[in-house]
This record gives structure tokens, sequence and C-alpha cells, in this order.
């Protein structure tokens, strides 16, 4: 499945139907008088956040979604019946945007089986028996339902992850997660192997949690550089950044500060998430070349880096004993009222 992080869609809630101009007739009734029922209400369009979701996918093949419409009422002074909602659902960690400049933040569904009601369709038209007075006996307005809401919105996934993995490109992101989880990343001796957020279950000492490997991010991202400036927003999210530095590097130091600074560059909280450091790929150096990159990073603001291998092993337990030990006791997951659909398209 590919994944896409964002997208954009038209919505609209159902108008409301028609009131009904109707008269009664029946037999031994001297008197007849109006007797047209009220339109039905349309349908509201809902956001719901479901599990099994990661991706906005669905969403480049679906992009118009339309409440039905109330039904017309009738004679009898019979309501029509109210169109039902339409229920969008999306995963986890969907934030709605306007579609403005600002792009400003209408909703954010992070707990599973949120639902945000967004459009509310329209009311009912009234039928004329409600037109009926004391000097109109006879009434044959009506009203024709008040139209639905519409608008183009923007859909922006957030992935929720306990973990994240940043770092230059080539720095073993994906080496390592594909080391301590069962996820399958690419893997290659270029920049920007990976070009889309990964995720993976890391299952430790009876601890669980998720790790997500973010694509390289290179001097300028938070201004559009690179491909890295569209998933910094996955780790807003994180509790923990596993920050891995490129222990062969040129200058070690000035890697962890770039990517240091362009996170700080771009907000969002990532300034004050808790941070580990460590040196990766070091089955390729020597003890001492190994040593200059310590001292490189300690230079540089990061004094306490690990080390590790993900290709041998060497320092994984060690990096998974310490994020372990950073986020702390497991909280409880609270049970759902209701058990959400297994249906995952978006309708």
């Amino acid at each position: 499945m590919h994944f896409l992080d964002q997208a954009k869609i038209f919505i609209r809630s159902g108008a409301g139907g028609p009131g009904a101009v109707s008269f009664r007739r029946e037999k031994y009734i001297e008197f007849g008088g109006p007797d047209g029922g009220d339109g039905g209400k349309g349908g509201d369009i809902v956001f719901e956040a479901v599990p099994g979701l990661n991706t906005l996918i669905d969403f480049r093949y679906t992009q118009h979604f339309r409440a039905p419409r109330g039904k017309g009422g009738s004679g009898s002074n019979r309501t029509g019946a109210a169109g039902k909602n339409l229920v969008i659902k999306v995963p986890i960690g969907t934030q709605i945007l306007a579609d403005d400049e600002e792009r400003s933040l209408i909703a954010d569904l992070t707990v599973e089986g949120q639902q945000v009601p967004l459009l509310e369709g329209g009311m009912g038209g009234r039928g004329n028996a409600s037109y009926k007075t004391s000097t109109n006996r006879a009434p044959r307005q009506h009203q024709t339902g008040i139209p639905g809401e519409e608008m183009w919105v923007w859909l922006r996934l957030k992935l929720l992850a306990d973990v994240g993995l940043v770092g230059l490109p080539n720095s073993g992101k994906s080496t390592f997660l594909n080391t301590v989880t069962n996820a399958t990343a690419k893997v290659g001796a270029y920049p920007f192997t990976t070009l889309r957020p990964q995720l993976g279950v890391v299952r430790h000492k009876g601890r669980e949690f998720v790790l997500a490997d973010i694509p390289g991010l290179i001097e300028g991202a938070a201004e559009g550089a690179g491909v890295g400036d569209r998933f910094l927003g996955h780790i807003e999210r994180t509790r923990i950044l596993l920050h891995l530095v490129d222990s062969a590097g040129e200058n070690p130091g000035a890697a962890w500060r770039t990517v240091r600074e362009e996170m700080d560059r771009y907000g969002g909280g990532l300034d004050g998430k808790t941070e580990l450091v460590a040196l990766s790929r070091c089955d390729i150096v020597d003890s001492s070349q190994l040593k200059k990159a310590k001292q490189s990073l300690a230079k540089a603001g990061a004094p306490d880096a690990l080390t590790l291998s993900a290709a041998t092993g060497d320092g994984v337990e060690a990096i998974l004993d310490r994020i372990v030990e950073r986020l702390g006791p497991e909280a409880e997951v609270a049970e759902p009222d209701d058990e959400p659909g297994s249906d995952w398209s978006p309708l």
C-alpha cells in the first residue's frame, strides 16, 4: 500500500427535504384542511478516526463526498425521513485543515473512535400545515428546504509513534528499523533511499513501542529543501527522538548540529523533545575514528552519544534499554465504548 500523508477533498452536507403542500380528502369529514408535512433534515458530514489505517491513499481516488439530502414531507402531516449522516473514516492522527492560505486547523483526530461532526445538514422545509392560521385556513405556501454546507478541506496525517528516527540521509536509520522491528524498509548506499515514513513495532523485554523512520533531513529542510520538510510533522507526536549520526562521516558534530537546527527551525515542539544521540555504523570504523567522532559530537553539544552497529547488532540492546527507560511505565489503554467498524473504506 502506498503511503500518502495529505489529500484535498470536497465535502457537502445534505440539503433539507422540501415541505409538502397537501389537503385532507377524507370521507365523512365536512371540512378538509392543510396537512402537508415538513421535509426531513439533510445528512451531516462526520469524520471518524479508525484503527487499521495508516495512509490517506483512499482519498487520492475518491475526492468528493456528499451526504444524502432529506426526504420531502407528505400528506397526513408526515415528516420526511432525515438523510443519513455520511461518516468519513480516516487514520488515527489525521488533522483536518481549512483550504485557506494559513491552512488553519479545524479538527485533530488523535483517539480511536473519535468523531468530529464537521458540516451540518440543512433543515427540512416547512409544509403547508405549519402555515395554517385563523385567518389563513388553506395556505398553499411551503419551503423547499435549506441547502447543505460545502467546503474544500485538506487532510494531513501525522503518524502516532513513540520514537522517531531522525538523521541525515544514509545515517543507518532504515537498517536500524529493520533490525529491531519486522519492517522491511528499503536500504541502499545512496541518499534519500527512504522517501516516505516507515513504521515498525519494537518488542523489547516485555515492552512494545512504535518506531517511525523519517526520511533523511538536510540543511534547509524546514524551508522545503530535500524531501524531509513534509515529514517533519510526523515526529511532532513522538515522545522520544533517536538521532543517528554516521560515525564514518567527515564531521559527526556538524551533521548532528545540521539536523538539530532544522528541527528547531521547524518548531512544532521538536526542540523540547527528549533526544537520544547514537553513532551508527560503528562496525566500519576503528577505535580511533570512533573516539574522534565522540569528541566531535561532544564539542557540538551532544556529549553522551551511544554507539551501535545495526548490521552486527552491537549496541542495539543498550539503545533499546535506554529508550524503554525514557518512555517510562506503559500507559493503560482505555477501551472504547463502541467498537468501530472493520471497513477500511473512507465511506
